[in-house]
């Protein structure tokens, strides 16, 4: 294991951002991913879409996907992105980073294909919570959280055409278990946004509970993490009567 750069504020509040395209110096840290403890699976199928290791040559799919969903993904990531200028070589050029990411056990990015992989549905983004991506601010826990009880953040999108038939809440089904089983993690935490206010009532609709907020300098809104059940919680006091 590599050292951990986080830097945990039980009474504060910590940096966070949407995941879908990352600059290269928050994720400097691989940590366990590079252990023989996590090994990154080739992905999981199922009667409905495709969860595989995202590829330079998904650039068009995923490009299309993208700027249907730019409304929401902005408010997501907590920036301009994808601006209405953003290009198909562009996107190229984000996929060779997250590809290389990937390679190098950094943080993985798996694309959500329809089964015959002609149509891109969206994306997962899977990093360990060592990485330095969370040591920007001060993490607020709730509920005598330990954030260092938690092995890997998720985040995930859907594209916006798929959000009516609740594709979302189906794929947030199968990462939990798909994480248990393959990836072998007990304790993971479902990250999004406040202001994207429909993944965070689909989140919390899947019974996941909210186990920290945190918070990047000059962004309006704060990222939610939740967990399954009470993964990874401490003790909990015994009910005041």
């Amino acid at each position: 294991m590599g050292y951990s750069c986080v830097e945990y504020v039980d009474a504060g509040r910590a940096n966070g951002t949407g995941f879908a395209r990352l600059p290269n110096e928050i994720l400097r840290d691989p940590m366990a991913f590079n252990t023989d403890d996590v090994r990154a699976p080739e992905g999981l199928r199922t009667d409905e879409f495709v969860l595989r290791p995202i590829l330079a040559s998904d650039a068009e799919l995923d490009y299309e996907a993208v700027m249907e969903s730019k409304e929401f993904l902005r408010r997501w990531e907590q920036s301009s992105w994808p601006a209405d200028d953003f290009t198909v070589d562009a996107n190229r050029e984000d996929l060779d980073k997250l590809v290389r990411r990937h390679a190098d056990g950094e943080s993985f990015t798996y694309t959500v294909m329809n089964t015959t992989e002609t149509q891109c549905l969206g994306c997962v983004y899977i990093l360990p919570t060592t990485a330095c991506f969370f040591s920007k601010g001060q993490i607020t826990a709730l509920d005598r959280a330990k954030w260092s009880a938690y092995e890997v953040a998720v985040y995930f999108w859907i594209r916006k055409a798929r959000l009516a038939d609740e594709l979302d809440r189906r794929l947030l089904d199968a990462l939990g278990t798909w994480l248990g089983h393959d990836w072998r993690v007990e304790n993971y935490l479902i990250v999004t946004n406040e202001q994207f206010e429909q993944q965070v009532t689909l989140i919390e609709g899947a019974g996941l509970q909210l186990k920290f907020r945190f918070e990047r300098p000059n962004e309006p809104g704060k990222s939610l993490a939740y967990a399954n059940h009470a993964s990874g919680a401490q003790q909990q006091r015994p009910a005041v009567e």
